[in-house]
């Protein structure tokens, strides 16, 4: 028999490297993502920044850095728990979501260029 099933056999729990997340982990990872979605929001509603573009690059940093958060903080995502498999998903995730947004920024920007009917808003025919 080896130490797990010793273990178990005298009644101790074995409980393995992942981390469950404590009640202020939770409110930290609250926290954040309210402040990483009312900057944007904030952001937007104002103008404050002087172009759409910045706007829009700003907008889609925020909702990288939202999802990390989230994979840390309510998945429990971390570099040691599974022998670092929880990192390669993280990484993962994050290639996926920079391909997501590129590609929506790059299908909305080419329905924009290519569907809106530019010559009959000016009035030429």
């Amino acid at each position: 028999m080896n130490t797990d099933t010793h273990a178990t056999a005298a009644g101790q729990h074995h409980h393995d490297d992942q981390s469950h997340g404590t009640l202020s982990t939770y409110m930290l990872g609250f926290v954040l993502s309210v402040v990483l979605t009312a900057i944007p929001f904030w952001l937007v509603m104002s103008g404050a920044l002087p172009s759409k573009q910045i706007t829009a690059l700003v907008i889609m940093a925020f909702a990288v850095v939202q999802i990390v958060v989230h994979m840390i903080y309510f998945l429990h995502m971390n570099t040691t728990s599974e022998n670092g498999w929880s990192m390669m998903a993280l990484i993962f995730t994050i290639v996926m979501v920079v391909i997501a947004l590129s590609g929506s920024l790059w299908v909305m920007n080419h329905l924009n260029a290519n569907m809106m009917p530019i010559h009959e808003m000016s009035g030429m025919k």
